[in-house]
């Protein structure tokens, strides 16, 4: 049995300090499953644990991929299963739906390569390439590096392969896999509180600058929550007020999103942390997950 703890919920509930104490009192390691929080870079805008959270237990996947690099779940499962696949202890915590299905259910099996479809397609130029994706695929050509060959090339066989667009096949799941986890919530109040906080905060420990000199970011990272609306405050077209109550709006609507899917896409038992002091939730959380993370 895989020794894998799920520590899941919205952002600004908390998770990533949650995860890291009761990793630290378990002895096991953390493996990030947050889209945005695996960029390296835009620290404060991604909201990054700090050095003190990440010492108490070693990170996994945590500011690993340039900004500039398209991320997705099917990498995202494959760098995780490395990992998992070592055996250690691992609390899984993150926000990011798909990100955590895709190793409680499992993607659904692609076809492998066909040699000589691959061969039509090596002999293809990048511009044709991307053309026919556009046809087979809309979704996928407005996210995918349309000057990525090798994902050009897969993304256009798949389609060509399956008859299917590519981008339906990355949400096709297998059957259910067991799994252990805890959905951690907080009362709405408390948690909006919260989020209108962690903003102020990021804006007054240097995000807008952060943002300035970042790298460019690529068709993943460019939807991190925040970067389009300082971008904009950068460029003149809105104040800092503004900005900072519009990334919090967003945020506030992202954490309702977050939870919709929890609730409906995990059969994870929740944990109010607002009913509890933190002690008392990480004491729940690692009796809940040492029944796992011993076994074996």
């Amino acid at each position: 049995m895989k020794r894998v703890f799920y520590i899941v919920g919205p952002t600004a509930v908390g998770k990533s300090e949650i995860a890291a104490e009761v990793a630290h009192r378990l002895n096991a390691e953390v493996l990030n499953a947050d889209a945005f929080q695996i960029y390296r870079g835009l620290d404060l805008l991604t909201a990054k644990p700090d050095r003190e959270t990440l010492a108490k237990a070693t990170h996994h996947l945590i500011g690993a991929v340039p900004l500039s690099e398209e991320m997705n779940v099917e990498r995202f499962r494959d760098a995780a299963d490395m990992i998992i696949a070592r055996g250690q202890a691992l609390i899984v915590v993150g926000g990011t739906g798909l990100y955590i299905k895709a190793l409680t259910h499992g993607l659904a099996a692609l076809p492998a390569a066909d040699q000589q479809l691959r061969e039509k397609l090596e002999r293809t130029t990048t511009e044709e390439l991307f053309r026919s994706l556009r046809a087979l695929d809309p979704v996928c050509a407005e996210k995918i590096d349309q000057y990525n060959r090798r994902r050009l090339i897969r993304a256009v066989e798949v389609c060509l392969l399956t008859g299917k667009p590519f981008s339906e096949q990355r949400t096709e799941w297998n059957a259910t896999a067991p799994a252990n986890g805890v959905l951690v919530e907080r009362d709405r109040a408390e948690l909006y509180a919260r989020i209108d906080q962690r903003v102020e905060q990021m804006f007054a420990a240097g995000v807008v600058e952060e943002v300035r000199h970042a790298e460019s970011a690529g068709p993943t990272a460019a939807h991190a929550l925040g970067l389009r609306e300082i971008r904009t405050l950068i460029a003149g077209e809105i104040s800092q007020a503004e900005c900072i109550a519009r990334i919090q709006q967003a945020t506030r609507r992202y954490a309702k999103r977050q939870l919709t899917w929890f609730r409906g896409q995990t059969n994870f038992p929740s944990l109010n942390l607002s009913a509890h002091d933190p002690a008392e939730a990480v004491e729940l959380i690692s009796q809940s997950a040492s029944r796992v993370l011993t076994l074996g």
